[in-house]
């Protein structure tokens, strides 16, 4: 089984930025997504506009007819359907899901193509996978 763990550390009007590392708190890459939302305090989601819930999730692997290739999928993430771990730069390249890669930019990740691929090489031989969000 692989735990991952996703601490969100900049929350902003526009976007997220977070940490991923693996089971052993070793940092796999950075993270991007939509602005983050207090669901627990009242605030409505924004669809496609809103950062995941915390919480921890199952993640599976399956192909996106989006992408057209196997992408991870978070499961049971209330309020959201189809939420993906997949390549872009800006919070303009995701309607809610998890952009991996390096912020080396304020408000970006860049080499996404590459984070993704070193992601993907970690989680394939992975029976169960879960996400840890917070």
């Amino acid at each position: 089984m692989k735990t991952l763990t996703l601490t969100r550390i900049a929350k902003r009007a526009d976007y997220t930025i977070g940490r991923l590392e693996d089971e052993n708190g070793v940092k796999i890459c950075d993270t991007l997504e939509p602005t983050w939302r207090d669901f627990k305090g009242g605030e409505l989601k924004v669809p496609r506009k809103s950062a995941v819930p915390e919480g921890t999730y199952p993640v599976v692997v399956t192909k996106s007819k989006k992408f057209g290739k196997y992408l991870p999928l978070l499961v049971g993430v209330p309020g959201f359907e189809g939420i993906r771990i997949h390549s872009g730069n800006t919070a303009n390249d995701t309607e809610g899901c998890i952009l991996v890669g390096q912020n080396l930019i304020k408000g970006k990740v860049l080499l996404s193509r590459l984070t993704l691929e070193k992601l993907m090489r970690l989680i394939e031989n992975e029976k169960r996978i879960f996400l840890t969000i917070k």
